[in-house]
């Protein structure tokens, strides 16, 4: 870091360098927010991508950093719908601006050990589990509310701790502030533009790179309609870069995070895990229970391994003895894929040590469809899958693993080939779409 003015910067291998003020250093420097130095982005990835080491630490600030360009060229390029529609003025922007900052930044802070990795064991509430996004809102009120709230600069913005986990969580709290949460949580938000590019780096791929620099040139606010409020869209001269994105997240899901490997390496962690926790589960996000789930992170746990903590997955993890993919499905399986799939669950029996369905959904049209601007009649707003025949195209994945001991795999690759020729007799083909169930 290099201190210039009550400022500092911080090199950054995806973003350059990543502007910080003392305010948020000071936050930066908390040990709540040090933690995320210890909890990898990728839980057990560099066993597949050995550069796969990088941690929510670095990945808050470059959500920060590209949060705040968004913003930045949104009131750059639409200043008349930000005062007009939402009554803002300069002071309140800058106000929002700094919300804004601070949210990105602390949008992870609530992570469990490895990440979503171990997010199955967080305990639940009134039928509902706990997600990451509660900690995090619950660690900024209570963890971080006084190096927020008390900070001499804070005088003239008066930022409260509720306002950034409201923003965060995207409650009424949040007020006119709700309108930059898509920022946050959206289908181009700061958070995935940030990992895609951070992700592909680290791990040395290309499958998650897109245009940042156009996106960010072309984002829009877009005046609201029959008493609707704006939204964010861009310009349709930025419609390919945005279909890009959508198309690097396809990209990394299928080809990283659903790489076979990676997901054994999940599906032990998260039974090492139960073994480790007391009663199976993280402590829930309350009160003195915080403070224990913030005494959990990738060191804590990787002691506990080196301990012989961790039962039989504990073992394999350490001796790198992952189970073995014996079966996959196509990506998207149709009703017939289905039947199959249960035929083979049935013949493998205790031969099927694990299985992973990896369900995703790549676009969200409808209510959620991202808006393009026509650039020469920006009256005319169109869905981004009323243009891109790609992203129009795209359906859900609900791809089905079957994963056996490494001494059972013979023996569970023999049953499914015997499933897969009875299947053949009966049916004359094994390839499942998602309609019929099978390509003609």
């Amino acid at each position: 870091m290099n201190n210039q003015n009550s400022q500092c910067e911080i090199r950054c291998p995806v973003h350059g360098f990543i502007a910080v003020s003392d305010w948020e250093k000071k936050i930066i420097d908390h040990p709540v927010f040090q933690r995320l130095r210890r909890i990898r982005q990728l839980a057990w990835t560099d066993e597949v991508y050995p550069g796969a080491m990088h941690t929510r630490f670095e990945h808050s600030l470059g959500v920060m950093h590209t949060a705040t360009r968004l913003y930045d060229a949104i009131r750059a390029n639409s200043i008349d719908v930000l005062k007009n529609e939402l009554d803002y003025n300069d002071a309140g922007l800058d106000k929002d601006r700094q919300r804004v900052r601070f949210a990105a930044l602390l949008h992870d802070v609530g992570h469990s050990p490895f990440s979503h990795a171990s997010e199955d064991l967080f305990p639940e509430q009134n039928g509902k589990k706990f997600k990451h996004e509660q900690y995090s809102a619950e660690i900024i009120q209570t963890q971080l509310k006084d190096v927020i709230e008390n900070y001499h600069s804070n005088k003239n913005l008066d930022i409260k701790a509720e306002d950034i986990a409201a923003l965060l969580e995207g409650s009424a709290g949040a007020k006119r502030s709700l309108f930059w949460r898509e920022l946050l949580d959206g289908q181009m938000d700061a958070d995935r533009m940030d990992y895609l590019l951070r992700d592909s780096h680290h791990l040395g791929v290309q499958y998650g790179r897109f245009d940042l620099n156009r996106i960010i040139n072309t984002i829009r606010a877009i005046p609201g309609k029959d008493g609707s409020a704006p939204r964010l869209g861009f310009a349709e001269s930025g419609l390919h870069a945005v279909e890009g994105l959508v198309l690097a997240r396809y990209f990394m899901f299928t080809q990283v995070y659903f790489h076979k490997t990676r997901v054994a390496y999940d599906l032990h962690l998260k039974e090492a895990l139960a073994a480790i926790l007391p009663k199976g589960k993280f402590p829930p996000p309350t009160g003195e229970q915080l403070e224990e789930f913030l005494k959990w992170d990738d060191w804590k746990v990787l002691g506990a391994l080196a301990n012989g903590e961790g039962g039989e997955h504990g073992k394999r993890l350490c001796a790198r003895n992952h189970y073995r993919l014996v079966y996959k499905s196509p990506e998207v399986l149709g009703p017939q894929g289905g039947v199959f799939v249960n035929k083979l669950r049935k013949e493998l029996g205790g031969l099927l040590a694990e299985e992973f369905e990896a369900a995703k959904s790549w676009y969200k049209a409808e209510l959620a469809d991202i808006s393009i601007v026509n650039d020469l009649n920006p009256e005319d707003v169109r869905p981004l899958s009323s243009y891109s025949n790609i992203v129009k195209k795209m359906v859900p994945n609900n791809q089905i693993m079957f994963y056996a001991k490494r001494e059972n795999v013979d023996e569970a690759k023999l049953k499914i080939k015997e499933v897969e020729g009875n299947e053949r007799n009966s049916q004359g083909t094994l390839d499942f779409d998602s309609n019929s169930g099978r390509k003609t």
